[in-house]
């Protein structure tokens, strides 16, 4: 069966993307559309704050991209990063997800909270350990991030220092690969989509493209914020990963369309 993933490929990753591998483990036949472009701004600020880490209670990644532009950042200032890093890992370094973790360990950072897999989980667990008299956390960001971590923080009286790193934009060739696929493809069994953002910027070419086959469709969500936005564009959510894994969203896709699990 032919499954649509809405989603940019995996960087850092050797071989095929993990949720084309996840999906072809249970036969499906996995394409995958870069839907987001990101233009990496702020270096001077994010540089500056980088390398202060005595103004900070602790540092939140919410996304890979985010770590990316750090990595960025520090690529050309290595020597002074060795001097502050185990400055910044006597703090709290918050993570949501494993694989924003594991982009964090490669900069020589000790996460915490990767099992989290969502702001709002990731928020209780800050508020739990932190306290308001607390330095404020360092919080690298993209433009169109979500405000449920900051109004969390927020309300608890958790001090937070938010800066944009990262611009996003819609994909210069979505439109036209998402209609090559169609006209190529045809109507996949599923599409998965993978953040709001995406939803926004080609749910309703999906739409249009689908005509009289779009009740066939089942609707993928890799979690409950990506599930909400399809929702507001009057579609049926068929499932939501139970945490925003490869593994865990083929399962998903998997018993929606009523495959057998492969023997592991």
């Amino acid at each position: 069966m032919k499954v649509l993933l809405l989603k940019e490929p995996r960087e850092g990753e050797h071989g095929p993307d993990p949720y084309i591998k996840e999906l072809a483990s249970y036969g499906h036949t996995a394409d995958l559309i870069p839907v987001l472009s990101f233009t990496f701004v702020s270096d001077n600020e994010l540089s500056e704050r980088l390398f202060q880490p005595e103004r900070f209670g602790g540092l939140i990644f919410s996304s890979p991209r985010a770590v990316k532009a750090v990595k960025m950042c520090l690529e050309k200032h290595r020597h002074q990063w060795d001097t502050v890093k185990d400055k910044w890992n006597s703090k709290s370094i918050y993570v949501v997800g494993k694989t924003t973790a594991s982009l964090v360990v490669d900069l020589g950072l000790k996460p915490v909270g990767e099992d989290t897999g969502t702001a709002d989980a990731l928020s209780s667990l800050i508020v739990q350990r932190e306290s308001s008299d607390v330095l404020p956390l360092f919080f690298p960001c993209g433009s169109i991030k979500r405000e449920d971590l900051p109004t969390a923080l927020k309300e608890n009286n958790v001090p937070l220092d938010a800066l944009t790193v990262y611009q996003t934009s819609e994909h210069p060739d979505l439109q036209k690969n998402i209609t090559d696929y169609f006209s190529q493809q045809g109507v996949p069994v599923s599409v998965a989509f993978f953040s709001p953002s995406g939803v926004k910027f080609c749910v309703d070419l999906v739409k249009r493209l689908a005509r009289s086959q779009l009740a066939q469709i089942k609707f993928v969500s890799i979690g409950p914020s990506t599930a909400d936005a399809l929702r507001s564009h009057g579609l049926t959510v068929s499932c939501c990963a139970e945490k925003p894994t490869a593994k865990h969203l083929a399962t998903a896709i998997s018993q929606t369309l009523q495959t057998p699990t492969p023997d592991l």
